[in-house]
């Protein structure tokens, strides 16, 4: 269940959204202190159950601020953009408050307690998350790593992983070169072990040694490798190293029995269960909220297309193992879109796309049908999205792996929508079946939580619609 906690980046977010969560509870006590300071009789009206009042402000707000995506362990962010998700995302914690007020009002808090509780929890948060910002950028929680290998794959580590907020979670203290290997990376990066592999990375308080030796025939120091992993050092291929650090499968390190003997891909029955019963419950839900939405989306196109004319549109896409399937759509594009047959990708300010379109695909409003695929199996709520036929042959053709994504079924949202933007080539689409193959390969019920509800700040925001 927790496979995906395997990379060590989420771990320290969750310590994070673990210490946050206690701090925004105690927050409530707090606000509860300021507001009635010596006055047990109003503090025992407004608090019947402060442990759980205060533990239910903490989750609301937490899963607030997940949902704008500050659990992300890649974001880049400036402090203006940091207090703007903040806020926005007490501010869904706050919605969900409301509601769970008026279904338990046994839980409620007063207004003036639950106000000086947000503003005392916006601060807080500001500062630890400031203070945890500093750490991550300071080399004291880094793990020192070290490269076995100077060759051409070594010196893919900084092409693969280029930006700051990809290595805040460890630092590269050099490069061991190998016997018979062409040195690409710079010479300031070698070392001199002066000694034996093992001895220098006691001595050096080496935390991880990564082999990126190409040819490894004969080439690695097996026995110094085995004495390090006696002494706690991790050893980790390249693949594994970039799954771990950039929660992505990458496709140029990667090859078939990596593949079979890494671990993951898992479809047991139970997981086969629990995955249709969240995509039932979400998309019932979803259906429940968003019905008027859909109705006014039905009239809307009625009015700008006029009468005879289609409100939903129905595509053949690829499903799972390959069989094809219909999916439905509102119709965001003129009629005669693809006139002559011809699949067409979808381009930034398409021409085709109609002025009622241009709204409903910003906003997502157009997928909504597509809950209709998800009740009949067709689709899951978390997965890769389904592509057309036309595409996927031409895909499948050029990039390796591709048909993989077969293997489960497509969805409604996914890892990769969460982390890549709108795909219109064949560029993107190798780009994101990087992140649908560490989907595939860690999914579990507790990573599709995670998706569904970061799904959230996607559709406030628009991110990755065309």
């Amino acid at each position: 269940m927790l496979r995906f906690l395997h990379r060590r980046a989420l771990r320290s977010l969750l310590l994070l959204g673990c210490t946050e969560w206690l701090l925004l509870g105690a927050t409530l006590y707090l606000a509860m202190h300021i507001r009635f300071p010596g006055d047990p009789a109003s503090l025992a009206e407004s608090f019947r159950h402060p442990r759980l009042q205060a533990l239910l402000f903490g989750t609301l707000l937490v899963l607030g601020m997940a949902a704008m995506g500050m659990y992300q362990p890649h974001m880049r962010e400036t402090l203006s953009g940091r207090m703007a998700r903040l806020a926005v995302g007490m501010g869904l914690g706050v919605l969900g408050l409301t509601v769970i007020y008026y279904l338990l009002p046994q839980m409620y808090v007063g207004r003036g307690i639950l106000a000086i509780a947000v503003v005392l929890g916006f601060l807080v948060v500001l500062l630890l998350r400031s203070g945890f910002q500093r750490l991550l950028d300071s080399q004291t929680l880094r793990r020192r790593v070290l490269v076995l290998g100077a060759g051409s794959s070594a010196a893919l580590i900084p092409q693969l992983l280029r930006r700051r907020s990809d290595r805040r979670g460890f630092a590269l203290v050099g490069h061991v070169p190998v016997a018979d290997e062409i040195c690409a990376v710079p010479p300031a990066s070698l070392v001199d072990l002066q000694g034996t592999l093992h001895d220098y990375a006691a001595r050096e308080q080496i935390d991880e040694i990564l082999v990126a030796v190409e040819d490894r025939r004969g080439r690695l120091p097996m026995e110094a490798l085995f004495r390090c992993r006696q002494q706690g050092i991790a050893v980790t291929d390249m693949a594994t190293f970039f799954e771990s650090e950039s929660g992505q499968v990458p496709l140029a390190l990667t090859d078939p029995s990596w593949l079979v003997f890494s671990g993951g891909f898992l479809a047991t029955p139970a997981r086969r269960a629990s995955k249709r019963a969240l995509d039932l419950a979400a998309a019932a839900l979803v259906l429940l909220l968003t019905w008027p939405l859909m109705l006014l989306v039905a009239l809307a196109i009625r009015i700008e297309s006029g009468a005879g004319q289609p409100v939903l549109y129905w595509q053949e896409r690829t499903g799972q193992h390959g069989k094809a399937f219909r999916l439905v759509k509102f119709r965001s594009m003129r009629t005669d879109a693809e006139s002559d047959g011809r699949a067409r990708w979808a381009g930034k300010n398409d021409t085709r796309v109609t002025r009622v379109g241009r709204f409903i695909r910003k906003v997502r409003l157009d997928e909504l049908p597509q809950l209709w695929n998800v009740l009949r199996g067709e689709m899951s709520f978390i997965g890769p999205r389904p592509e057309r036929p036309d595409f996927v042959r031409e895909l499948a053709a050029h990039i390796r792996y591709y048909d993989a994504r077969h293997c489960v079924k497509p969805g409604l949202t996914g890892w990769a929508q969460l982390l890549y933007p709108y795909g219109a080539s064949e560029h993107d689409a190798a780009q994101k079946l990087k992140y649908d193959l560490f989907y595939i390969k860690n999914q579990n019920m507790v990573l599709d939580l995670l998706i569904l509800l970061q799904t959230v700040e996607v559709v406030l925001f628009g991110r990755g619609a065309r």
